[in-house]
C-alpha cells in the first residue's frame, strides 16, 4: 500500500501533458524520488529509425563525465601478459578456455565482457549465451582489443553502452539520484550527444523523436528535445 501511495503521489507531481526542459525535467525526478535506496535514474529516447535494418541499428559506447554510481563488473578473455594487465586494470574475471566454460554452464556474474582478437575463436561460440544479453565483445565497440587495460579502465570508471530496442527506443542510466543536479545533467547531454553522433546513414526524416527521464520507481517525465543539447535550457 504505501508503494502504491508514493507512486500515485509521484505521478500527481508529474504534468504528463507537456515536455519539461532537461534541467527541470531532472530537479522533478530526484525530487520525487522517495524509494528506500539510491535509485537509478534512467534516460529514454526515442528515435526514427527501424532497427531490423542493419543500415539504421544505433549502438555504441560513451563514457559519462561523472560515471553511473553503479559497480560495474567486468570479465576479460586473454591470456599470458594481457590476462595480467587485466587484472591489474580491476578486471573482475579473466580467463579463457576455463572462463568460456563457466559462462557456457550459465555463470554471468559480470556486466561487460572483453576479449583480445586472439580469443574470439573461443568467445564466439558462446554467441547464444552471450549476444541475448548484450555482452557479446565487439571491436566497433572497443571490446575486443589489446588495449585491455584502456577497455578495463572505462568499464569500470562509467562507460555505458547504448543499442536501440526494436521500437527503436535507447534505455541507458545517467548516475543516480544522489548525484546532485549538474552532474546528472551533464551525464545525461554527454549520452544525448553520443546517441545523436551515433546516427546511422538509413535515418530519415526526425531522428530524436522523443525523450523521458525516470527513476527506477518512479514514473516518466517527457523532455523538450530542443534542450538536450549543450545550449539547451
Amino acid at each position: 500500500m504505501a508503494k502504491n501511495k508514493r507512486l500515485l503521489a509521484a505521478q500527481a507531481a508529474v504534468d504528463s501533458s507537456r515536455s519539461y526542459p532537461l534541467v527541470d525535467a531532472i530537479k522533478l525526478v530526484k525530487s520525487i524520488s522517495k524509494a528506500k535506496f539510491d535509485e537509478t535514474i534512467e534516460m529514454s529516447m526515442n528515435l526514427g529509425i527501424d532497427p531490423r535494418h542493419a543500415d539504421q541499428m544505433v549502438r555504441g559506447l560513451t563514457s559519462l563525465p561523472n560515471g553511473t554510481g553503479k559497480t560495474v563488473r567486468v570479465a576479460v578473455f586473454a591470456r599470458g601478459a594481457k590476462a595480467d594487465e587485466a587484472l591489474a586494470a580491476g578486471a573482475d574475471v579473466v580467463g579463457a578456455d576455463d572462463l568460456a566454460e563457466k559462462v557456457q554452464a550459465g555463470d554471468l556474474g559480470f556486466d561487460r565482457c572483453i576479449a583480445t582478437p586472439d580469443m574470439m575463436g573461443i568467445v564466439g561460440r558462446l554467441g547464444k549465451v552471450l549476444g541475448p544479453r548484450g555482452l557479446m565483445p565487439n571491436p566497433r565497440l572497443g571490446t575486443v582489443t589489446m588495449d585491455v587495460k584502456g577497455a578495463v579502465t572505462a568499464a569500470k570508471a562509467g562507460q555505458v553502452e547504448f543499442r536501440a530496442e526494436k521500437a527503436g527506443i535507447i534505455h541507458a542510466g545517467i548516475g543516480k539520484v544522489s548525484f546532485e543536479e549538474d552532474k546528472l545533467l551533464e551525464n545525461a547531454r554527454a549520452l544525448a550527444d553520443a546517441i545523436q553522433r551515433a546516427k546511422p546513414t538509413g535515418a530519415k526524416g526526425t531522428y530524436l523523436q522523443g525523450a523521458s527521464v525516470s527513476s527506477t520507481m518512479g514514473p516518466g517525465v517527457r523532455v523538450d528535445v530542443s534542450t538536450l543539447g549543450a545550449a539547451g535550457a
